[in-house]
């Protein structure tokens, strides 16, 4: 255990850029060392250690080109031509591959929301990058700019939803488009979202199923103590 410990949580992986196509090195969190101290309810970790959320970007130190893993594997000529246009002409290099601050994890993601947004990535990536924006801001603190981005984020879900979701039963989705709702106080709409989780036939997630009925009680009381009347379907138990 006390070797665990003494480890350098951080090591260095190479990627291969998908701009610039140039190989460079960059960090990430040992598993054995990501130790997650709570979680709030739409999924945002708070950690013993060092975050792993602040390396899941990586930034290219030759051509500034910003993304992840899930992010789009083979950029076009296309893609590439319109990034260096918009962003890569004007975005400064630097090696972004060792330890980094909450200020440098939020730059970096601000900076693959831009690539992503310019090259015309997935809505699900683009929807993980201002989610996880809303989560830095919250870890400092900032509730202006954290509601900003979970707005952001929320209309970004949606849209993943009308375009990706498989018979409308994705049950994860849903759940965090009621919770981000019920964050941004509008509770209506979360009683929908929620709703639909507990009550669809096809929905199988017992996990977010359970989520769900307590984000139910969570919401109930918000509404009863700003003395909201309650929608039919929540003034009996659910």
């Amino acid at each position: 255990m006390e070797d665990s410990i003494q480890l350098e949580p951080l090591y260095q992986i190479k990627v291969n850029c998908p701009q610039c196509e140039e190989d460079f090195q960059t960090s990430r969190v040992r598993q054995s060392l990501k130790r997650v101290s709570r979680r709030d309810s739409d999924f945002c970790a708070y950690y013993q250690h060092e975050n792993p959320d602040f390396y899941v970007v990586r930034v290219c130190p030759h051509c500034g080109f910003a993304s992840t893993e899930n992010s789009m594997a083979k950029l076009s000529s296309a893609h590439k031509q319109k990034y260096m246009s918009e962003i890569g002409r004007r975005v400064a290099k630097r090696d972004m591959g060792g330890h980094r601050s909450r200020e440098q994890a939020l730059e970096t993601y601000k900076l693959a929301l831009m690539c992503a947004q310019t090259i015309g990535d997935r809505e699900r990536i683009i929807a993980s990058f201002l989610h996880h924006i809303a989560w830095l801001y919250r870890y400092s603190g900032e509730a202006e700019q954290e509601q900003r981005f979970l707005r952001y984020c929320l209309e970004s879900y949606i849209r993943v939803f009308e375009i990706e979701s498989v018979g409308g039963s994705d049950a994860r989705l849903m759940f965090l488009i009621g919770e981000l709702h019920r964050r941004l106080g509008e509770f209506n709409n979360a009683v929908k979202w929620f709703s639909r989780v507990i009550n669809d036939q096809r929905i199988t997630d017992s996990a977010m199923i359970r989520a769900s009925r307590e984000q139910w009680v969570v919401l109930r009381e918000q509404m009863l103590a700003k003395n909201q009347e309650l929608p039919d379907e929540m003034k009996e138990s659910k």
